[in-house]
Parts: C-alpha cells; sequence; structure tokens
C-alpha cells in the first residue's frame, strides 16, 4: 500500500492559466476559486486564468493565488479518493499543507497568505536586498562562503532544496560577494534570482512580527493530518507549535531537503506534487530517485497520477 505524501509549491510556481482545466470540468475546484474571491474581493478565476505575469508575480497576488490553485486541485484529487497521509509545503506551501490538514480553514488562510505576502514585500526597500540560487556546492561549503561575505551585510541561507542546490538572500551587495567566493569555491552556478525580496532572510523579521499579530485573530486548530514544518523538518501536530512555526519560518531557512528526508523516514514512498508547476518534483527525484514521484496541475498529470496509484493498490 503506497504511504503518500502530498507537497505544495511556493512563490514562483505561478503561470497564466494555472487551474483552468480542472475548475471548469469539476465544481469542487471551481467553489475553491470562488471562495477565495469572496473573502478577498477580487475575481481569482480572472486572476489565475486570464492575469498577465506581471500582476501574477506581485507578492500579495502570487501568494492567495498559488495557495486557491493549489487548494483546488486537492479538493480534485480527494473527489478521486486520493487522500495523503501527511503533508508538507515549500514556504508559502505550508499554509497549504495546513489547510490540507484543517489546521486552517481554506478562507483564513488565503486572507493570510495575502497580507503576508504583503508584509514580506515591505519588509526590505526595493533594490537593498536580492537572493542567489548555488548550484552544484556542498552545503558545508555554502555555510562557509556565506561567512566569509558577511562582512558586506546580511546574507544567509534561505533554502536548503536538494542535494546540490541552495538558495540563498540578504543584502545585495553580501549576496553578489557570496556569489563570486562561492564560484571560486567551484560552484557551477550562482546567479541572483528576479525576486521581489530577500525572502527567509533575517531582513524579513518585521514581516513575521506583522504576521503574529494577524495570526492571533486566526482561528487555528491541532491539526488531523501531520504537516512537516519548513523551520525543523519535524512533524508539528497542535496549534501552538503551528503559529510559531509560521512567524519563524518568515525570516528562518527552508529545511525543504530536510523535510523530504523525514517523510521518508517515516515511511512515505509516493509524493504527490499539488499545485502548479513541477519544481518540487525535480528536487524529490534529485533527494531520492526510487520513490514514486507524481504532480497534479492539469487534467493530464491528473489522470496519469491516478492511473499510476491505482495500478500500485491493485498490485499490493
Amino acid at each position: 500500500m503506497p504511504k503518500i505524501a502530498c507537497i505544495f509549491p511556493g512563490q514562483g510556481a505561478q503561470y497564466t492559466g494555472m487551474g483552468k482545466e480542472l475548475a471548469e470540468r469539476y465544481r469542487e475546484a471551481m467553489n475553491i476559486f470562488d471562495l477565495a474571491s469572496e473573502r478577498l474581493g477580487i475575481d481569482m478565476k480572472k486572476l489565475c486564468f486570464e492575469g498577465d505575469e506581471e500582476e501574477l508575480k506581485k507578492t500579495e497576488n502570487t501568494q492567495p493565488s498559488i495557495l486557491t490553485v493549489s487548494i483546488a486541485m486537492l479538493e480534485v484529487l480527494k473527489l478521486k479518493g486520493i487522500e495523503p497521509h501527511i503533508a508538507a509545503g515549500l514556504s508559502l506551501g505550508e499554509y497549504s499543507a495546513l489547510v490540507a490538514s484543517r489546521a486552517i480553514s481554506f478562507p483564513d488562510a488565503v486572507e493570510l497568505v495575502k497580507k503576508r505576502g504583503k508584509y514580506m514585500q515591505e519588509a526590505v526597500p526595493a533594490g537593498e536586498g536580492v537572493m542567489a540560487a548555488i548550484m552544484g556546492i556542498q552545503r558545508e561549503t555554502v555555510m562557509e562562503c556565506l561567512k566569509a561575505a558577511s562582512g558586506y551585510g546580511v546574507v544567509e541561507a534561505a533554502n536548503f532544496n536538494c542535494p546540490g542546490q541552495v538558495v540563498i538572500a540578504g543584502h545585495t551587495r553580501a549576496v553578489e560577494m557570496a556569489c563570486s567566493i562561492m564560484r571560486k569555491r567551484g560552484a557551477k552556478r550562482a546567479v541572483l534570482l528576479p525576486v521581489s525580496a530577500p525572502f527567509h532572510s533575517s531582513l524579513l523579521k518585521p514581516a513575521g512580527e506583522k504576521l503574529a499579530a494577524e495570526l492571533d485573530n486566526v482561528n487555528i486548530s491541532d491539526n488531523e493530518l501531520p504537516v512537516v514544518s519548513n523551520v525543523n523538518a519535524q512533524i508539528i501536530m497542535n496549534k501552538y507549535e503551528i503559529k510559531r512555526c509560521l512567524i519563524e519560518q518568515v525570516s528562518s531557512s527552508v529545511l525543504w531537503e530536510d523535510s523530504i528526508n523525514k517523510m521518508i523516514e517515516l515511511g512515505v514512498d509516493t509524493f504527490i506534487e499539488v499545485g502548479p508547476g513541477r519544481t518540487l518534483s525535480s528536487f524529490v527525484k534529485k533527494i531520492d530517485k526510487n520513490l514514486y514521484v507524481h504532480n497534479v496541475e492539469n487534467i493530464e498529470t491528473l489522470e496519469n497520477t491516478i492511473i499510476s496509484i491505482r495500478e500500485r493498490l491493485e498490485c499490493s
């Protein structure tokens, strides 16, 4: 019997037209778009199905749109009889995982992440912070290089995505210097990312403080489904842990590789990326090529996933 984890994408996965196919075929998916539109007072279908790239790239639009698409797709999976045993999400995706675990209602979550996006965008003035992807270098070497570049400003590890891929964030000059040092230390690539703020660095602590005030007004329950947190790569199961981790998550490293390894340790052998894109699927395959990895973002990927899982169930 497959042990299934649903994993949910974060910012950067968005694209025009995401979720359209499934929403037009399944009322359950369309209902999620309607709920988001009602709660936010914007036309979420228009934003996701027709919104131009620049509009979708605005952080306060990106975050609720990806959450909405991810939960709409999860509803279709559940309709098809596929329920996860555990969940996790990359950064913003952790909110999708918490909705899946019934710790936070979808309407509350979609409003919360819109505010989260706004606070994260406002935390650092434009041009003062940046992020960069580092490929082909070990984690320990990355940390040594960050220390060497720290005299130029804040520069920290933002995401540990998979073996050989780390994202760093901080003050622009410090990140540029760190990239230069890492190239000299053998990194295959060290490239600046087209993002609007140095997410998951200590520079985002003011955003976490504002988010904490918002979380005080949200009904958070103990979750019914285990969720692995970005902050510590451990299972969080009660409302107090959830709130603490969501506050810390804004300015802490995303331990994605560690989170996947934690789920493997717990017996997960099947990962379904639920939401736009296939980035998380590629990370999982790099972490362990023996796992069963699927993604659901349209009719074709939904049907392929269902067929594959049903075949394995019949053989088990």
